[in-house]
C-alpha cells in the first residue's frame, strides 16, 4: 500500500497539487464559519450509522463522544484556528483522527461533501435567518415606540419629493414596521427553502448503504428529506433566497436611511438622532455627519452585489456538484452579516431620534397641500371632482400670486372661486385637520393610526 495523501481525496494522485491552486481552491478561511454545523451534522449522521447497523454500536458512540469533545473544546477558544487543511470538513475530520485514529475514517461513511457542505449550510444558514428575524423585531420594535413617542405630531407628505398631502409621523414611521413584516415573511419563507435535509444524496446518486434519512432529519431539525439526490447536492436556490430577502431588507433600510439624512439636513431641520449616531469633520468642526444612514445607504449596493453574484454563479451551472459552488458562501456570510450589521444601527438610530415639531410645523408656511381637501370639499357639494379639481388648481395658483398658503386665504378670497365654498371649509385646510380627515382605512386619521399601532402590536406579539 503506498503512502495515504492527507486530503481526504489523495488515492488517486500519486503527487500534491500545485501549491498555487492548493491555495486557491482552499475555502478554510471563510468555511471555518461552519465549524459547529459541521460537527452538528456530522454527529447525527454516525449515531444514524450506529444506529442502522453499517457501523458498529461502540464505534458510533465514540466518533460521536469525540466530535462532542471537540466542541467543547472549540466553544472553548471561540473557534478552531485557520489551519492548512482544504475546508472545515477536513479540519474537522484531521482533529478527529488525531484523537482517535483510523476510526476517524468511518465518520465519511455513507455520505460526501457534496452533501456535508449543503447540509452544514443549510444550518448555518438556518440559525443566521433566525438571528435577522429578531433583529428585525427589534427595529420594528423601535419603529412602534417611535410611533407612539410622536404620536399627534403632523409633517408634510410627498410624492416625487414635494409636499403632497398631511400624514402623522407616527403614520409614515409605521409605514416602514409594515415592510419590515413583509421581510420577516421573505425570510421566514427563505427558511423553509433551507430547512429541506441533502444528507444521505452522498455525491450526486444517493448511497448502497441502507441509512435513515429521516431519522437524520429529525435528529437536526429539518421539515423533511430533499427529494431528488441530484438536486440535494446542486440546489443553490436557498441561497440566492436567503439573499434576496437580505437584499429586500437593506433596501428599505436605505429608503429609511435616505430620509433621515434628509430630515437631519440643516435644510429640513426635523430629527434629532441620539449623539453617538453622528460623526464630526476633520476640518469642520460645526458639522455633525449621519454617517450611520449613509453607510446602511451606500451597503445596500454591497448586498445586491452579492445577490447579483449568486446568481451569475447558479445561472450555467450543469447538474450536479460544480466547485463553482464554493463561490455560494462568502457572498451569503456577507449579505447577512452586512444586513445584520445595518439592523443594529439602524435600530439604534431609531430608539433615539426625535422629531422636532416646531420645525416641522414651520415647513407647512405658504403651504398648498390641503388642495385636495378644496376639490373633495367640492365633490361632496355635488360638483363633478375634476370640475372641482379645476377650481382647487385655481385656487392654489391665486394663493401662490398672493404669497399664503391655502389655509390663510380668506372665505372671500375663496369664494371668488366657488360659492358652494362655505366657513366650514376654513378649519379643514389647516395641516392636521387635513391628515385627520383621511379615515379610510390604512389612512392617516388619528384613530386610524391608534388602530394601526394596536394592529402592528398585534403583529409583533
Amino acid at each position: 500500500m503506498g503512502k495515504q495523501s492527507d486530503k481526504l481525496w489523495g488515492g488517486r494522485f500519486v503527487g500534491g497539487v500545485d501549491e498555487t491552486l492548493n491555495s486557491f481552491q482552499s475555502s478554510l478561511p471563510f468555511d471555518i464559519a461552519m465549524w459547529r454545523e459541521d460537527i452538528t451534522a456530522s454527529i447525527a449522521h454516525v449515531k444514524m450509522l450506529g444506529l442502522c447497523g453499517i457501523l458498529d454500536v461502540a464505534d458510533a458512540e465514540k466518533i460521536a463522544a469525540t466530535l462532542e469533545e471537540i466542541s467543547c473544546e472549540w466553544t472553548a477558544t471561540n473557534g478552531p484556528t485557520v489551519t492548512e487543511d482544504e475546508d472545515i470538513h477536513s479540519l474537522v475530520e484531521a482533529t478527529l483522527k488525531s484523537k482517535i485514529g483510523a476510526l476517524a475514517g468511518k465518520l465519511h461513511t455513507a455520505r460526501s461533501r457534496n452533501d456535508q457542505v449543503a447540509t452544514d449550510f443549510r444550518l448555518f444558514l438556518r440559525n443566521r435567518v433566525d438571528a435577522l428575524l429578531g433583529q428585525i423585531k427589534e427595529l420594528e420594535s423601535a419603529l412602534l415606540a417611535s410611533a407612539k413617542t410622536h404620536f399627534g405630531i403632523v409633517m408634510p407628505g410627498f410624492t416625487h419629493l414635494q409636499h403632497a398631502q398631511p400624514v402623522l409621523v407616527s403614520h409614515h414611521l409605521l409605514a416602514y414596521f409594515w415592510m419590515l413584516e413583509r421581510d420577516k415573511t421573505r425570510l421566514i419563507n427563505a427558511r423553509k427553502m433551507i430547512n429541506r435535509l441533502p444528507l444521505g444524496s452522498a455525491a450526486l446518486a444517493g448511497t448502497s448503504f441502507k441509512i435513515d434519512r429521516e431519522l437524520v432529519a429529525k435528529e437536526l431539525g429539518f421539515d423533511g428529506v430533499i427529494e431528488n439526490s441530484l438536486d440535494a447536492v446542486s440546489d443553490r436556490d436557498f441561497v440566492a433566497e436567503t439573499i434576496f430577502a437580505c437584499s429586500t431588507i437593506m433596501m428599505h433600510l436605505s429608503r429609511l436611511s435616505e430620509e433621515i439624512i434628509l430630515w437631519s439636513s440643516q435644510e429640513f431641520g426635523w430629527v434629532d438622532l441620539p449623539e453617538g449616531y453622528y460623526t464630526g469633520s476633520s476640518i469642520m468642526p460645526q458639522k455633525k455627519n449621519p454617517d450611520g444612514a449613509e453607510l446602511i445607504r451606500g451597503k445596500s449596493g454591497r448586498v445586491f452585489g452579492d445577490l447579483m453574484g449568486i446568481l451569475t454563479v447558479l445561472k450555467g451551472l450543469p447538474l450536479a456538484y460544480n466547485k463553482d459552488l464554493q463561490e455560494d458562501k462568502e457572498s451569503a456570510f456577507d449579505a447577512i452579516n452586512t444586513t445584520s450589521a445595518c439592523l443594529k444601527v439602524m435600530t439604534g438610530m431609531i430608539s433615539g431620534i426625535k422629531f422636532k415639531e416646531n420645525s416641522i410645523m414651520s415647513a407647512f408656511a405658504f403651504d398648498m397641500s390641503s388642495a385636495t381637501e378644496i376639490a373633495d370639499y367640492l365633490a361632496g357639494k355635488g360638483m363633478p371632482f375634476r370640475d372641482a379639481h379645476h377650481i382647487s388648481g385655481e385656487t392654489v395658483l391665486f394663493a401662490e400670486k398672493a404669497g399664503k398658503g391655502l389655509d390663510e386665504l380668506t372665505l372671500a378670497e375663496l369664494k371668488q372661486f366657488s360659492e358652494l365654498l362655505d366657513e366650514d371649509i376654513l378649519p379643514k385646510l389647516k395641516p392636521k385637520s387635513v391628515a385627520d380627515a383621511k379615515t379610510s382605512y390604512g389612512g392617516t386619521n388619528s384613530d386610524r393610526v391608534l388602530e394601526q399601532i394596536a394592529e402592528a402590536e398585534k403583529a409583533l406579539q
